[in-house]
């Protein structure tokens, strides 16, 4: 039952959005009693959050399994291989992409729930990037003067990262990391919502440059 609910639920968010979903329109679909949909999802913003870390957790399975296909020293093939697997799952699934990437809804705000779903792919990324460092194989001629008064928070978001997900990853290439990552998305983002419509007529071969770039880019050549 509640795979049906949240699978109606994905089929109204792809027809309406996510704020126009409701937990009335999803029982009256599937011929339930208004009442009886509390009984699995107490609230809408429920519902959302699930199918949310569905998300995040399907796009991250993907990721995973891309780089675990690759040779645990080819850092620029797994770093490709990872990025093409973002936006293979995206093109495969744009709704579930533009849930968790997209506008943010109107009065829902996510819970802690969804931090570990959504760091998966952040997690895998940044083992390239780590595994590059550990084996002495990450250099990058790209090392940007962080622009004044950002500095500090640059430091500390760096900071927070190197002792966590990037733990042994040299400051500047954290911080070019972070750029990349912003970028990988904004790439997807673009060609999923029609940006590069009538401006590039191969979106794959120029998302592939971008990827090729962007490792170069972090150090991972």
């Amino acid at each position: 039952m509640v795979e049906e609910i949240k699978d109606e639920a994905r089929r109204q968010v792809a027809q309406a959005g996510a704020p126009a979903l409701s937990l009335r329109a999803v029982t009256r679909q599937l011929g339930m009693a208004s009442s009886a949909i509390y009984r699995y999802f107490p609230s809408r913003d429920q519902l959302i959050t699930s199918l949310i870390i569905d998300a995040y957790n399907a796009m991250g399975a993907a990721v995973e399994q891309a780089d675990g296909a690759c040779g645990r020293v080819d850092f620029a093939g797994r770093w490709r291989a990872d990025c093409h697997a973002v936006r293979n799952w995206a093109l495969e699934h744009p709704h579930e992409y533009a849930l968790i990437y997209g506008s943010p809804i109107p009065g829902y705000r996510a819970p802690e729930d969804t931090v570990g779903p959504a760091s998966r792919v952040t997690q895998v990324l940044a083992g390239v990037a780590r595994d590059a460092a550990a084996a002495d194989a990450l250099s990058s001629p790209f090392n940007p003067t962080v622009v004044p008064g950002l500095s500090r928070q640059a430091s500390l978001g760096a900071g927070r990262l190197e002792s966590t997900v990037l733990k042994g990853v040299p400051e500047d290439a954290i911080v070019r990391a972070l750029i990349a990552w912003t970028q990988l998305f904004g790439m997807i983002s673009f060609e999923l919502f029609g940006h590069l419509t009538g401006v590039v007529d191969h979106a794959e071969a120029l998302f592939d440059q971008a990827v090729i770039t962007m490792g170069a880019f972090v150090g991972i050549t």
